[in-house]
């Protein structure tokens, strides 16, 4: 009789508390998924070898991947076995271009994160100069230059400008952090853009001030980049809610 080879065990989790199995069972997963023992697209063990491996029933097995659904981290299909998804920033930025769309106030709120968030992320970048986020910088402000005139084409530029400058400090977390805030950068920008009176000269010094932001990080000057970004912020995002403001005075 031919001998079944034991499989190498998927995850390394002490047993979980009883009065939490379920989160027990999904923090051990989210690890595996973290540090890459199972990459994204790959299938994770059927539900009954996820709970004979822990110890526990189906039911709580399957509450542990309905949680890591729920988190974004796997999808599933009925009748067919999980499989792991990329760590992004996708359930987060659902939550926040909610808030945003709801009121002013949460959009300020909003705006002000990025202001606090992006000014760190700027020094961190002009220290660690990561080739690929360089580049996507520069792929932005091609887009940027391209797209004068034309909202949608200028907000997806700026949006890339932004996640290659995550991408250049090299931290993988930080991110995933600036794809949440995708639905924030877009929210501003759009409504930058909204402006009836904005002149060819009003687009260029958008596009300008990410060029400073662009050549302080890529020479390593991080009081220069985090001067530059604050400076950003003041003039277009400040300006975006002052238009904000107008366009809720006008729907009253």
């Amino acid at each position: 009789m031919t001998e079944i080879p034991e499989r190498k065990p998927v995850f390394t989790a002490k047993p979980p508390n009883p009065s939490r199995l379920a989160d027990g069972v999904s923090d051990a997963i989210a690890a595996a998924l973290f540090d890459g023992r199972i990459s994204p697209g790959e299938p994770l063990p059927p539900e009954g070898e996820i709970a004979r491996e822990f110890g526990v029933s189906k039911p709580i097995a399957r509450e542990a991947l309905r949680q890591l659904t729920a988190a974004g981290l796997i999808f599933t299909q009925q009748g067919k076995v999980a499989r792991a998804k990329a760590l992004s920033g996708e359930s987060m930025d659902k939550i926040y271009g909610y808030a945003v769309r709801s009121s002013l106030k949460r959009l300020r709120e909003a705006n002000e994160m990025r202001r606090v968030v992006e000014t760190g992320i700027a020094r961190l970048a002009a220290e660690r100069r990561d080739p690929e986020g360089l580049e996507i910088m520069r792929q932005g402000l091609a887009g940027m230059l391209a797209s004068v005139q034309e909202p949608s084409g200028f907000t997806a530029a700026d949006i890339l400008f932004h996640l290659g400058l995550a991408v250049t400090t090299g931290n993988y977390m930080i991110r995933v952090h600036m794809e949440s805030m995708r639905s924030v950068q877009r929210e501003v920008s759009e409504l930058f853009s909204r402006r009836a009176n904005r002149s060819d000269a009003d687009w260029r010094a958008t596009i300008d001030r990410h060029q400073a932001i662009y050549d302080a990080i890529a020479v390593g000057d991080a009081d220069l980049a985090e001067q530059k970004i604050r400076e950003h912020f003041e003039a277009a995002d400040i300006a975006s809610l002052e238009v904000a403001d107008k366009l809720k005075d006008a729907e009253r």
